[in-house]
């Protein structure tokens, strides 16, 4: 029995996830996607245009979570401290973690990609965020190294339970910045 349209199209989107979690965006094709769905790749084909536009999905709410803790920290009423900034970080790369690995492992090929052009500033706003807009080197260099850790920690396979990760991302996070956890 054929599956539904839309499950279909949510199979080839999970399944092109774990791909390109695993093989990299670079080192996944659309014959590979359609074999793991047990579809052709016309099928594939006929829901997404390309590869491009499969990644420029799998990539939308991950962009739209980032932007809403940006949306935060433009309110000038409600600016949030370093505690909360690191908090939705934090959340952001452990529900997104295997979006994080994606771009991790392609970062020269995806750095332009048009569903990431407004994260470099994003990032920067955060990290602005982070040390209270300070400029001074120390500021600077915690700030990179937060979002680094954090990124690179929930792109990895580190078998610790989501919570206890979660914990220590945050609490790590605000320690290097200089913050004591509340």
């Amino acid at each position: 029995m054929a599956r539904p349209a839309s499950a279909l199209r949510g199979h080839i989107l999970d399944s092109a996830l774990d791909l390109f979690a695993t093989r990299g965006y670079k080192g996944t094709s659309l014959h590979d996607i359609a074999q793991v769905v047990g579809c052709s790749k016309a099928s594939l084909l006929y829901h997404f245009v390309s590869k491009d536009a499969i990644l420029t999905e799998l990539l939308t709410p991950a962009g739209e979570g980032l932007a809403a803790l940006d949306a935060q920290l433009s309110d000038p009423e409600g600016a949030p401290g370093a505690e909360a900034v690191v908090t939705g970080f934090v959340d952001l790369a452990m529900r997104f973690r295997r979006e994080v690995k994606v771009l991790f492992q392609d970062i020269p090929e995806l750095t332009g990609h048009p569903a990431l052009g407004a994260v470099p500033a994003v990032i920067a706003r955060l990290m602005a965020a982070m040390v209270d807009g300070s400029t001074e080197s120390r500021g600077l260099v915690t700030a990179y190294m937060v979002i680094g850790a954090v990124s690179v920690t929930c792109a990895s396979d580190v078998a610790v339970p989501d919570e206890d990760m979660r914990a220590e991302l945050i609490s790590g996070a605000l320690r290097t910045l200089g913050h004591a956890p509340h």
